[in-house]
């Protein structure tokens, strides 16, 4: 075959790859926060983010926009959009400054048996490589752009976790892109699944960034983890007393003897009123949801045949 034909095959081979691709319905797709209003370094007001993440998003060639009266094959996703920030800073060893963006992308489903919702988060980054007005401007544009593309990414990421089986995902975990990982152990995380216990525990281990760390403690409860007790209680050594309080309710939500054990603890001898106060209702939560287990499975004892 010639280079030019082969070159020519490879192109529409790909084409025909990126077309079998599943794409997402989008509807309606949203701006927010107040950076994105007069902001000087960016040089241009939401308009403009808009059309570049408009822009994002078309390239991606993973989404497609359907209006309120088209026919939906499916539930489209909502998304919204935030840029938090927009900043110059420094880097130790380097002679120029760089401008960083960051961005918060909100995924949103309705409908069906529960909602869905997914948080996604990038930074941007480019070098000011001209120490003026429109030096900053190209670059934190640069920024802005790199990612949007960021978020743009993840998104497909994350939603084509959704659509992976159980075994799939386990295997994701080993994946070398962390953002296959982690958006691989949300989903199994999201279905109970047995292999995102350990995974989300060993987090706990890492207190640096604190909301990281209470969605950990909020999957390990939704997926009621028993294993995750004794890390919990672990994690509730030394801390201030509203933190305490989130663990209190979660290893509450979790149950099990270890956690009946903790609570009944916590409730009768803590040194503040208010954690035994949330102790005791965590406990008493735990009773009813555990006799009325109880009754319902007695229940259908009398109905068997």
């Amino acid at each position: 075959m010639k280079p030019a034909l082969l070159l020519t095959s490879c192109v529409l081979f790909l084409g025909a790859c990126r077309s079998q691709a599943p794409r997402y319905p989008v509807a309606p797709v949203e701006l927010a926060g107040a950076t994105l209003r007069d902001n000087a370094l960016l040089g241009f007001g939401p308009e403009g983010v808009r059309d570049l993440f408009d822009d994002a998003l078309e390239t991606s060639g993973r989404f497609e926009r359907v209006g309120d009266e088209a026919p939906k094959k499916a539930r489209p996703w909502r998304l919204s959009l935030e840029v938090p920030f927009t900043r110059e800073v420094l880097k130790d060893g380097n002679p120029h400054s760089f401008a960083e963006v960051g961005a918060n992308l909100s995924l949103e489903r309705f409908g069906g048996n529960t909602p869905q919702r997914y948080e996604i988060v990038g930074l941007g980054e480019a070098a000011v490589e001209e120490d003026s007005a429109d030096g900053r401007r190209t670059a934190m544009r640069a920024a802005l752009e790199s990612v949007l593309r960021q978020v743009t990414e993840s998104a497909v990421l994350q939603l084509a976790a959704l659509d992976r089986a159980d075994e799939a995902l386990v295997a994701d975990l080993q994946a070398t892109d962390a953002r296959v990982r982690e958006f691989a152990l949300r989903t199994l995380a999201e279905r109970k699944h047995p292999a995102a216990a350990p995974l989300l525990i060993e987090r706990l281990k890492d207190t640096s960034d604190a909301d990281q760390v209470r969605r950990t403690i909020g999957a390990l409860a939704e997926m009621k983890a028993k294993s995750a007790v004794p890390a919990l209680i672990d994690l509730a050594r030394g801390k201030d007393s509203g933190f305490l309080q989130e663990i209190v309710f979660a290893v509450g939500e979790i149950g099990g003897p270890e956690a009946e054990a903790y609570l009944y603890t916590v409730a009768q001898g803590h040194d503040t009123p208010s954690v035994q106060a949330a102790a005791q209702q965590a406990l008493d939560t735990l009773y009813a949801s555990r006799n009325h287990a109880t009754a319902e499975a007695r229940g259908q004892g009398h109905a068997d045949p």
